[in-house]
């Protein structure tokens, strides 16, 4: 999953949120530099992402990338989940609700702003004033999430093609993260219970 998912996956809590967001970011043994409850989320982060990885709507939904784009085919389709979650009105009924959320998580993230890693505290006062986090119900923010990781692929040169396929079928990519995401939602919210069990 991409950065909304993640965040949103958090259910508001703020050291989970943070080892949440920058769990790509922290490699190897310095996740155990951090605080426990950054250190959960960093694990959350992990297994949400497996459980997207091989379930068998992402599996399907990566077959329309795959032919132009292969093993970045998944990459791809994180972006289209956290299109459709910040369209989803049973998560987001209103605009304004995503919006509220989008600027509680950057206000979380900067009260950490000193234990995030230094790519991520460069990163994220582009993710706020362009808002990335509500910029993904519009399809443009899509294009532009799309570009942003051709610029960090080391084997892509373009995202039109990706961006082309996206609104071509919009309908049936949809169709995935509805049968998608409730699952992953309930698998989280197990997930994170049994990590707070671990206290």
């Amino acid at each position: 999953m991409n950065y909304l998912a993640h965040a949103y996956l958090s259910f508001n809590h703020p050291d989970i949120l943070t080892g949440n967001m920058i769990s790509d970011f922290v490699k190897g043994k310095k996740k155990f530099e951090y605080a426990t409850g950054i250190q959960k989320g960093m694990v959350l982060h992990r297994a949400i992402d497996d459980f997207t990885d091989t379930h068998p709507a992402t599996q399907e939904a990566k077959q329309f990338f795959r032919p132009q784009y292969r093993l970045y085919a998944g990459a791809f389709i994180d972006v289209v989940y956290d299109h459709f979650l910040a369209t989803d009105t049973n998560q987001f009924p209103t605009e304004e609700n995503l919006l509220q959320f989008s600027e509680s998580t950057y206000n979380k993230l900067y009260d950490h702003f000193e234990v995030l890693p230094e790519r991520f505290q460069k990163m994220l006062p582009f993710m706020k004033t362009q808002n990335w986090l509500y910029n993904y119900q519009f399809t443009d923010g899509i294009e532009k999430s799309f570009g942003g990781l051709v610029r960090r692929a080391a084997y892509l040169t373009e995202s039109a093609i990706a961006f082309e396929i996206f609104n071509t079928h919009y309908d049936e990519l949809k169709k995935f993260y509805n049968a998608f995401f409730p699952e992953l939602k309930n698998f989280a919210v197990h997930h994170l219970q049994q990590l707070s069990k671990n206290d």
